[in-house]
Parts: structure tokens; sequence; C-alpha cells
């Protein structure tokens, strides 16, 4: 049976245009989570924008998630309990390889050439990840 959580997320990741979006499974592999789902947002608008509807889609659904990276909206991390979702913006997302992590397929787009070229990825290094930012707290 699908987990309704996992189809929320799903739905409102597609009609907001989200894209490249992975689903790896974590059941047996973590303790923090049972589900990861990535997702990658156009521009930084785009991420923070998924982000939002993401969240409210979750409250509606009784869930109170939690939200890492928000400000920036370069890599933003979406706790709702059972399923972990990261939004990324593209280059941020092929830097930071969680799916190879994982061991999940990466998607067309990033196999075909947005692998964070250097010229793309000079930006990129100084950004730390919600996880990070969290732990520094």
């Amino acid at each position: 049976m699908p987990d309704p959580i996992v189809e929320t997320i799903d739905t409102t990741l597609a009609n907001h245009k989200a894209e490249d979006v992975v689903h790896i499974d974590l059941a047996g592999k973590s303790d923090y989570a049972d589900a990861m789902v990535i997702a990658s947002g156009q521009s930084a608008r785009h991420v923070g924008a998924l982000a939002d509807h993401l969240v409210e889609a979750l409250k509606a659904e009784g869930l109170r998630p939690t939200v890492e990276g928000a400000a920036q909206c370069d890599w933003v991390l979406i706790d709702a309990g059972d399923v972990v979702v990261h939004v990324f913006r593209p280059e941020v997302r092929a830097f930071y390889n969680l799916e190879k992590m994982w061991g999940a397929p990466v998607p067309a787009m990033r196999r075909s050439g947005m692998t964070g070229a250097p010229e793309m990825m000079a930006g990129v290094m100084a950004v730390r990840s919600p996880v990070a930012m969290a732990a520094s707290r």
C-alpha cells in the first residue's frame, strides 16, 4: 500500500513543476526516516516556492514538518517524520550528489551534462547543508 505522505509529496511536487524527482527507500538503512525524496527546482525562487507548497500540503495532512535551508533556497530539507524531502537548485544537487551516496539512480538530466562543472560550482562550495547548519547551532 502506497504511503499517503509520499503521495502528498509527489502530487505537490508534480503540481508545482519540480524536476528530476527521485525516491529512495531508507527502510532498514536509516534510523531517522523510511523514505527520502529528492527533487530539483529551476532557481532559488522555485526551490523556495516548492518548499513552501510542500510544507502547506503536509500541514493540511496534519503533519508538523520541520524545515532547514529556506533562507538561502539552494537546498531545502523538509523533515516530514518518516519521509525526508530534499529540494535543490540543480548545481547544488549535482555537487552533493545524494543519489550516489544512497545508491539511487542519477536522473537523466544530470547524466547528460549537469554534473557540476567547476565554473558552475564556484559559488556552491560555500553552501552549507541544512544538516550541517542545524548541527552547528
